[in-house]
Formats: C-alpha cells, structure tokens, sequence
C-alpha cells in the first residue's frame, strides 16, 4: 500500500466532498489492486462530483476489469455527455476510443 492514502484519507477528514482527493483515494487502492475499494471512492465521487470529467474514463476502465461491460458502456456513455458539457476535448476522445474498443473490438 501506498505511502500516500493514509495522508489522503486524512485530507479526506477535513474536506470529505473534496473531487481531487476522492480521486486521489480511488486510485490508490486501484493501483494497489484494491478493486473493491477503488470502486467505494469513485462513486463516492461521482456522487459528490458528477461533473468531474476525469472520473468516467478511469470508473470504466475498473469496471472493463472487472468483466462488468455494460456497466463500462454506461459509464463511457454518461463520462462523454460530462464531456462535452464540459468542452473537455482530451477526455472527450479518451472516452469515445474506449467506448469503440469495448463496442467493437475488432476494428
């Protein structure tokens, strides 16, 4: 485990809605092959946070890992309605490369 989490789950104390630290957690336990506990810190995210833009590719990502596809599909739809709101180009296309991958992987 990271050096890192247990300063960011401190940080979290102190500002529990904060978007960059919920992110911060979720990919600390990502990395640290903590699936389960990823997935508790990105939703709490996109609860606090539906408009950051950066969770919907990285949510869909462990979602494809863990074989839940039609959840990575929504998630990969609603990341590029966020955005497009959001005139986040580098995500938008991110998003819609990994929706064609999981869509049709042949091509």
């Amino acid at each position: 485990m990271s050096k890192r989490l247990p300063y960011l789950l401190q940080l979290m104390e102190s500002s529990p809605s904060d978007s960059f630290v919920l992110f911060a957690i979720a990919k600390e336990y990502e990395n640290a092959g903590d699936n389960v506990k990823a997935l508790e810190y990105y939703q709490k995210l996109k609860n606090a946070d539906p408009e950051y833009v950066g969770l919907y590719y990285h949510l869909g990502k462990l979602f494809e890992q863990n074989e839940e596809f039609g959840k990575a599909i929504s998630t990969y739809k609603h990341g590029i309605e966020v955005a497009r709101k959001a005139s986040d180009f580098h995500a938008l296309g991110e998003l819609q490369g990994a929706l064609l991958n999981l869509e049709d992987p042949d091509e």
